[in-house]
């Protein structure tokens, strides 16, 4: 691996989402054909994250992918209240146990962990390679690979409105995540939010019927994209001077 990361970083992040994307889709789908969803893609999820760290801590790039202590002033940040209140948002309509407990923290701890996979991959790998050649333009990539990659969620059979619905909200969580770790040079807020967003994901209340179901899919994308573009574009403003800096 380090070989093809010293040629180039980001030819190394794009090998890593498709390793991670072809992967989960599998293991998502031997997980169903076993009768245990998504416990396959836990161990996968769990294999990816400690391969990943262990690449970054043997190479000492922890520093440069943010897993470091946060450094900058909180009260600019708002105390990270924005990032709080998405971290929430499958708790607006109630949780509830949606299939027997065994299964649901499987479930619950699988998309968490991936998570966390997802931070690493695309904050990490992606946004600091493309980082050092422009700016702008990791935001951009990052922000919207990040989104498209939950495309892949149609071959898991999820709807196709919900799908659309998520890939616009995740576009828009990207680019918060991404923002925030390029100014505050931390990735643990973002890996601390993508954890619980995801966790609580399996708990929330499943609402009937197709009207339902859209509703609460436009109320989601409509709650995510604004508070995470308001914030990003405050985070913007505070740091002008330093968020299109090259380095980390």
């Amino acid at each position: 691996m380090k070989k093809i990361y010293d040629k180039s970083e980001t030819t190394f992040a794009i090998m890593w989402i498709i390793i991670y994307v072809v992967g989960a889709s599998i293991c998502n789908s031997i997980s169903e054909s076993i009768g245990m969803p998504r416990l396959v893609s836990l161990v996968y999820s769990v294999i990816c994250v400690i391969v990943l760290l262990g690449f970054i801590k043997k190479n000492g790039l922890s520093e440069i992918y943010g897993l470091c202590s946060f450094k900058g002033d909180k009260k600019t940040f708002l105390y990270f209240i924005p990032i709080a209140l998405i971290s929430i948002t499958n708790l607006t309509g109630g949780l509830a146990l949606n299939d027997d407990l065994l299964k649901c923290v499987i479930m619950s701890a699988a998309v968490a962990v991936a998570g966390i996979v997802e931070e690493l991959i695309f904050r990490g790998l992606l946004f600091v390679g493309m980082c050092k050649d422009n700016v702008k333009s990791a935001i951009i990539v990052s922000s919207v690979t990040f989104g498209i990659g939950h495309i892949v969620n149609l071959l898991n059979g999820a709807p196709l409105f919900s799908t659309l619905c998520q890939i616009i909200y995740a576009v828009a969580i990207g680019f918060c995540f991404t923002i925030v770790f390029k100014t505050g040079k931390s990735l643990i807020p973002c890996i601390i939010s993508h954890f619980v967003v995801n966790a609580l994901s399996v708990f929330a209340v499943l609402p009937e019927g197709e009207s339902a179901v859209r509703a609460r899919g436009i109320f989601v994308t409509v709650y995510i994209t604004v508070i995470s573009v308001v914030y990003s574009l405050w985070l913007v403003n505070k740091h002008k001077d330093t968020i299109l800096d090259k380095d980390f």
